[in-house]
């Protein structure tokens, strides 16, 4: 049976934990406070289902989620992460983050700074457009007609395939947007971040008690191709 493991047990990790025992998976938390912390969960969560130390969940999954503050990036374990697929769902908001020059100015995204982090891990960009509360209520069955897609990028196709068969068991399709570098398509403050699942957009916002509705891979492409580059903005690998 598959594991999937995370590091960060907020909103999103807690949220992708139910997924993950919806479908049969194994699944072992941390968090930065201690498996101790994350007894209530646990127990929710049912028999398949642990807590564990950052290390331990990142030596423990055949999916690791790095699902963090970006401020706290270098705190990833590395050696437990080497040779494994590596899901990101990373934002960067500089009144939490503080101010990161190479994002400020577009030179890189938030993907590429944990994947120089773990140089020998294989990073996927995952999960990070997409309002926690949307990602537990849209998840479908494959083949739905009402599933929604996600989009996912990678510097190695085969991260991305493999990427794609979790998303696939956890009740979605996935877009394949390519490398890292083009990962800035779906962040913060773009039309597919978040808007695509909203019954209701805002602007390039939602309402917290938005109730979502499903969109699908073509709607997502849609998204994606609207996204522009400040102006000024380094010229990413696919520009």
């Amino acid at each position: 049976m598959s594991t999937l493991g995370l590091i960060g047990s907020g909103n999103i990790g807690s949220t992708l934990a139910r997924l993950g025992v919806a479908a049969g998976l194994d699944v072992v938390l941390s968090n930065s406070r201690g498996p101790q912390t994350l007894a209530d969960l646990v127990a929710e969560l049912g028999p398949r289902a642990r807590a564990a130390t950052p290390a331990e969940a990142a030596a423990a999954g055949d999916w690791v989620v790095v699902t963090v503050p970006l401020k706290n990036y270098r705190q990833v374990p590395v050696e437990p992460l080497a040779g494994k697929i590596v899901l990101d769902t990373g934002n960067y908001y500089p009144e939490r983050d503080g101010r990161i020059p190479e994002l400020d100015a577009e030179r890189t995204t938030t993907s590429e700074l944990l994947q120089r982090h773990l140089p020998q891990s294989h990073v996927v960009k995952a999960f990070n457009n997409i309002y926690f509360a949307h990602l537990a209520a849209l998840a479908r069955p494959s083949g739905a007609a009402d599933r929604s897609a996600l989009p996912v990028a990678a510097d190695d196709p085969e991260a991305r395939a493999d990427a794609a068969r979790l998303l696939d068991l956890l009740g979605y399709d996935a877009v394949d947007t390519g490398p890292l570098a083009a990962s800035w398509r779906f962040q913060r403050d773009t039309p597919a971040y978040v808007v695509p699942y909203a019954k209701n957009p805002q602007g390039l916002g939602i309402a917290a008690d938005d109730p979502g509705a499903p969109a699908g891979a073509d709607r997502l492409r849609a998204a994606l191709a609207q996204a522009r580059r400040p102006a000024g903005a380094a010229p990413a690998a696919e520009d």
